[in-house]
């Protein structure tokens, strides 16, 4: 056959044809059925059912995409030993699966009495608002009954909360959703084996074992050979991870249940019983290319590709069926076209039920805002006793001190915040001991202890994938990002995996967090641009994420009271920008005015999502609008201009959402309106600031943004020349006034 010939063929009905055929020639005597230990027969029919249903799926999907009646054809075919996994594994052990987890899930299926595998997947393929998963959002393997979280990770960045998650299980605790002995099951592709995020999870689960730390965690690795249409070299993932130190590798071969099984067992329970981190190789193939619009002839000799065929992993099982007297070739063909009749069915019957019609609906549990019990809680006291303890004495109270700075009444807002929420969780790089590098966390460490406050890897990845699984089992974690410039390393495990885990599992699921990220510019030349970083434009893209940016010491307090409710009540994931240039401030005008420090709010006090800050709100000469370290300098500047001007000054205070209502009936009030932006010109808040009064006809009058250079920032005077700086905010407004 030419492969212009081999191109027309399609090879999910080459590979169905295969299993037809070879039960034929084991019920004619032309194949032998051969037998193989180590497996009992109940296990081994019902994982042969589960690969059979997980393949029928897969054709399904393959039939059903020409009809326009479902959505996504990446299946499980040759992947189907994972079934072993589902069944060694327990419904109460959370999964974070890889997409070719079909056999997998039919298996989980089975540990709860009632419910449907088949119609629930064909719900998700088909985007069907009844899909329970993710009610029509994505085609996602998840399930809250049977807990499996739903994400749509190809690169395996859902590992670093798996490994998160494994440590909440490992610190235990009564408020623990799940059994104490549960184990976390996380699957990927050989492939994915090499992406950082995969890497970076690796590299944790081997230091918390170095560590001695407990951390309860199978990471089974399917190696299919392929990523797509890029070979893995041979025998590469064994060699990378064997004698890699800190993790127990095995070995199990999906191909051949009986021979599969044992070590499987093995795996799940030496990871259980010993609480260590688990690597199980489990030798898989890929049939029917990567999804259904992938022609594997184009890139595959056609020897190469029949060669895999020929290790379908059901032929195999239906050999040592059939060699145990199970089931007959005719049987096994009679439950197959079953099978498929009811796969095919259940497809025609999803595709006839509603999807999802309006912005509404798919937005409805991406970012959930439930303001008055927000309100509610934020304004919850913690107990008084407690907080006694925290600070010391009634007299340390600090609502009883004189007015401070922004870092120390951060430090103060999070010892309340640790009082009043005893699932809460300190951690990230430098935060314990020494209390951070600005010394935010000074003191946190010896007033809750080694297990609330914590030093982690100097990773990102790592430091907000623990964050995840922490969330997901019931704690209110609060990272640290030492500074805004690093997020970037990690930002997809807010982008991809934290802000989108309530959108894909419709709600059901939820890593609530606030991060808190040292930030901006203005540090007078030190620290380049790794340490003056104003880009949070990668943070504003995140769909759900909230940005509070503080200017001063007790919005900060109440910001983190209204974040901590956020979190609680909506499972929200917020981001806490901290500018470092502002912690030690405490002037405004002169020197050792100390008009830039402020009382610490009282308990019961906080901050309404998402109001600005106002000054001189009679104003209607000017109006600044800023954020960050823009407020002192837009309030000296707004002293420079009178009496002979009034200018009113916003600070914005949150910068997602914008309250961009507010924002416009202020300036409707003013004669101009400077939007004044510490970033860069590209993506910055001002861009959308200007843009929003604009949309809404305030461009009848001056209208002006300041920002940035399009830059990095240097070092020493020169870091100047790239920031927006406060002589030419005076200029701009001046010139706005004329």
């Amino acid at each position: 056959m030419t492969n212009g010939a081999a191109r027309q063929i399609n090879r999910a009905e080459v590979v169905d044809r295969q299993f037809l055929a070879y039960l034929e020639a084991l019920a004619s005597g032309l194949a032998e059925a051969a037998d193989g230990p180590g497996i009992a027969d109940a296990d081994l029919l019902e994982l042969f059912d589960s690969q059979m249903v997980s393949r029928q799926l897969d054709l399904m999907a393959r039939v059903k995409r020409l009809e326009n009646k479902v959505f996504y054809t990446i299946g499980s075919s040759g992947h189907e030993g994972n079934a072993l996994v589902g069944r060694l594994t327990r419904h109460t052990d959370p999964a974070f699966l890889h997409y070719r987890s079909g056999g997998f899930m039919a298996e989980r299926y089975r540990k709860i009495e009632g419910l449907d595998f088949v119609r629930d997947t064909c719900l998700s393929f088909a985007a069907s608002k009844a899909d329970p998963a993710s009610g029509g959002r994505h085609k996602v393997w998840g399930s809250k009954p049977l807990w499996v979280l739903p994400q749509t990770s190809t690169i395996a960045s859902h590992l670093p909360k798996a490994v998160g998650t494994a440590l909440a299980i490992s610190r235990g605790g009564d408020a623990l959703p799940v059994p104490g002995d549960s184990i976390v099951v996380c699957s990927f592709g050989d492939a994915s084996l090499n992406h950082a995020t995969a890497q970076a999870a690796l590299n944790t689960a081997a230091w918390t074992c170095h560590q001695n730390l407990p951390l309860p965690l199978l990471m089974v690795c399917e190696d299919n050979g392929i990523g797509i249409s890029v070979p893995t070299p041979r025998d590469w993932v064994r060699a990378s991870i064997q004698q890699r130190h800190g993790l127990t590798y095995r070995h199990a071969d999906g191909l051949d249940l009986a021979s599969g099984f044992a070590a499987v067992a093995d795996a799940v329970a030496f990871c259980r019983r010993r609480r260590q981190p688990v690597f199980l190789h489990l030798q898989t193939t890929r049939l029917m290319g990567h999804a259904g619009t992938d022609f594997e002839i184009e890139y595959r000799a056609l020897d190469e590709l029949t060669a895999h065929e020929s290790r379908d992993p059901l032929l195999r099982s239906a050999q040592q069926v059939v060699a145990r007297g199970l089931m007959t070739p005719d049987r096994i063909r009679e439950r197959y076209e079953q099978l498929r009749q009811r796969c095919l069915e259940e497809a025609d019957r999803a595709d006839g039920l509603a999807r999802l019609t309006s912005l509404d609906e798919v937005m409805r549990p991406l970012a959930p805002l439930s303001v008055d019990r927000v309100r509610a809680e934020a304004g919850r006291e913690p107990d008084q006793q407690a907080r006694v303890s925290a600070f010391g004495s009634e007299n340390l109270l600090p609502e009883r001190q004189p007015p401070r700075h922004l870092a120390i009444q951060i430090n103060r807002g999070l010892t309340d915040l640790m009082v009043k929420y005893p699932n809460s969780l300190v951690f990230g790089e430098d935060v314990a001991r020494k209390g951070g590098v600005y010394t935010v966390t000074k003191g946190l460490w010896q007033r809750f202890g080694r297990r609330r406050v914590f030093n982690t890897l100097l990773d990102e990845t790592t430091i907000l994938g623990l964050a995840q699984g922490l969330g997901s089992m019931g704690y209110l974690p609060i990272p640290e990002i030492q500074y805004l410039a690093y997020f970037h390393n990690a930002c997809d495990q807010i982008r991809g995996e934290a802000c989108s885990l309530q959108f894909f599992s419709n709600g059901q699921f939820r890593n609530p967090m606030i991060m808190r990220i040292a930030a901006l510019g203005y540090q007078r030349g030190f620290g380049g641009h790794f340490h003056n970083d104003n880009s949070i434009a990668a943070l504003r893209d995140i769909p759900g994420l909230v940005i509070g940016c503080p200017s001063r010491g007790d919005d900060a307090v109440n910001m983190l009271r209204t974040m901590a409710a956020l979190a609680e009540v909506d499972g929200r994931v917020c981001a806490f920008l901290e500018p470092i240039a502002l912690y030690m401030s405490k002037d405004l005008y002169e020197p050792d005015d100390s008009a830039w420090c402020f009382d610490y709010p009282a308990p019961g006090q906080s901050l309404a999502p998402f109001e600005p800050r106002v000054y001189h709100p009679l104003a209607r000469d000017l109006l600044i609008v800023t954020f960050g370290n823009g407020v002192p300098m837009a309030l000296r500047c707004a002293r420079a201009l009178s009496p002979k001007h009034s200018v009113r000054v916003v600070d914005l205070r949150w910068l997602k959402p914008v309250d961009i209502e507010a924002v416009a009936d202020h300036a409707r009030d003013c004669a101009a309106v400077l939007v004044f932006d510490e970033g860069r010109p590209d993506g910055g808040v001002g861009e959308g600031i200007v843009a929003s009064l604009a949309e809404r006809g305030l461009g009848d009058r001056p209208l002006r943004r300041l920002t940035g250079a399009d830059c990095y920032i240097p070092l020493a005077d020169a870091a100047n020349l790239v920031l927006a700086s406060e002589s030419g905010l005076l200029a701009a407004c001046r010139e706005l006034l004329r």
